[in-house]
């Protein structure tokens, strides 16, 4: 009974703080959203505002260098932070809104879920040092902060309650997250709905699919294993792409007004803002079929040019787009629905490039509902299998091996550095 009434204690502690945490960073992440989307209306009826993206270039790096945060590592930061429980400055949090909505409204190719991991986090850590609360307690709202920020600008709170807590060790969980975790993400999650950011009905339902157990199982994998290709190709290009600016320019100032111009440039050439943004656009063409074979390439490009010269967002939504390009036209190939490659393109190169695939599998039901989830749960196995330790966070560790029952203890970023030599 003792140990009983303890927990409930702690039970009780936690509700309060992570349905704080879950009204407060679910409101200031539904103003980031609402933000973003206000600037990105403005922006597509306003073609010209993009000639002004090596501007707003110019401005981000300034921002963060008056704030000291010239060598920042996005959400790197927040990994290495709630690792070794360190603290995360306040001022990641406006720097991050700030410069994301910026790189939206003037044309920028980038997400912002990234964005808001930092967003929540640096919130959570800032709540926390108020509170007066221990190491332990104090990761702990980070990450039920990350989790808030994710629930309320994504609109799937089951997968933000989980991304937090798998992602930062791959392979290890620690339980006592769970519950803080879970409270805040459903909270904002609500909050976001009564904001009007989301609404409770599947976005992209994927109804009809093929009987599983036929050769649409093999051709399942086969996507599994094209999504850890495009998954390892994406983290690729943005590592090199990042080298070779930094090598071959120095001033941080000239390299993002060099990469504001080449993706104006590029915009206004290919005449269309396909490619820039969310795409939310080119997303919904892709669950009907309607995409060109080469959209993923050119999504590539584009945030390469993008977060690797200096502006800021994320990679996730990025690699949503990837995907569901990628698996509408596969699709066509491999004779499935348009809509069921797209849906399985879309979890299984976001598990490739963030190792998540128990976040993947949810995200998998609460986007496209449960018609498709053995396929999904099959693409998302092989391509968490087969995109090695390759990761666009580079401070992630991955406790285990993927392919035997062994203790690895093995950060992504040496991936890299192994490459390299």
């Amino acid at each position: 009974m003792q140990r009983l009434s303890r927990n409930l204690l702690v039970l009780f502690k936690w509700i309060v703080i992570a349905g704080i945490s879950g009204i407060v960073v679910g409101s200031l992440t539904s103003a980031f959203a609402f933000a973003i989307e206000k600037v990105t209306e403005f922006r597509l009826e306003h073609t010209w505002i993009i000639a002004g993206l090596p501007f707003a270039g110019l401005l981000i790096v300034f921002l963060y260098s008056i704030a000291g945060r010239s060598d920042d590592k996005g959400t790197n930061t927040v990994i290495i932070a709630v690792r070794e429980k360190k603290e995360i400055p306040l001022v990641v949090g406006p720097l991050i809104f700030i410069s994301t909505v910026l790189t939206h409204a003037f044309g920028g190719s980038t997400g912002r879920e990234g964005a808001a991991l930092q967003f929540g986090g640096s919130i959570g850590d800032f709540f926390a040092k108020k509170l007066k609360l221990g190491s332990s307690d104090r990761c702990i709202v980070v990450m039920c902060s990350m989790s808030a920020a994710f629930a309320a600008l994504f609109g799937t709170p089951l997968a933000a309650a989980i991304l937090p807590m798998e992602f930062i060790n791959i392979g290890s969980v620690y339980y006592a997250e769970l519950v803080p975790c879970v409270l805040a993400a459903l909270t904002a999650h609500d909050v976001s709905v009564r904001l009007h950011v989301h609404t409770l009905t599947i976005p992209y339902e994927v109804e009809k699919v093929p009987a599983l157990y036929s050769m649409a199982f093999t051709k399942a994998i086969i996507m599994g294993i094209a999504c850890a290709l495009a998954g390892i190709l994406f983290v690729l290009c943005l590592h090199y792409s990042g080298r070779f600016f930094k090598a071959k320019i120095s001033n941080a100032y000239i390299r993002v007004a060099v990469g504001g111009t080449l993706v104006a440039a590029l915009v206004f050439i290919l005449r269309t803002q396909d490619y820039i943004g969310l795409g939310e656009n080119v997303m919904a063409a892709a669950f009907d079929g309607k995409v060109v074979w080469y959209a993923f390439l050119l999504k590539i490009l584009f945030t390469c040019l993008t977060l690797e010269t200096g502006f800021k967002g994320g990679e996730i939504v990025p690699s949503f787009f990837i995907g569901a390009t990628m698996g509408c036209v596969l699709s066509g190939i491999l004779g499935l629905p348009a809509n069921l490659g797209a849906a399985c393109g879309m979890c299984g190169v976001f598990c490739a490039i963030t190792n998540s695939p128990f976040t993947s599998m949810i995200i998998a039901m609460e986007l496209f509902g449960q018609s498709g989830m053995g396929f999904f749960f099959i693409v998302i196995s092989v391509s968490f299998m087969l995109s090695d330790y390759y990761s666009v966070f580079s401070s992630q560790k991955f406790m285990y091996s993927k392919t035997e029952t062994k203790l690895i203890e093995y950060i992504s970023g040496d991936t890299f550095r192994e490459t390299d030599k």
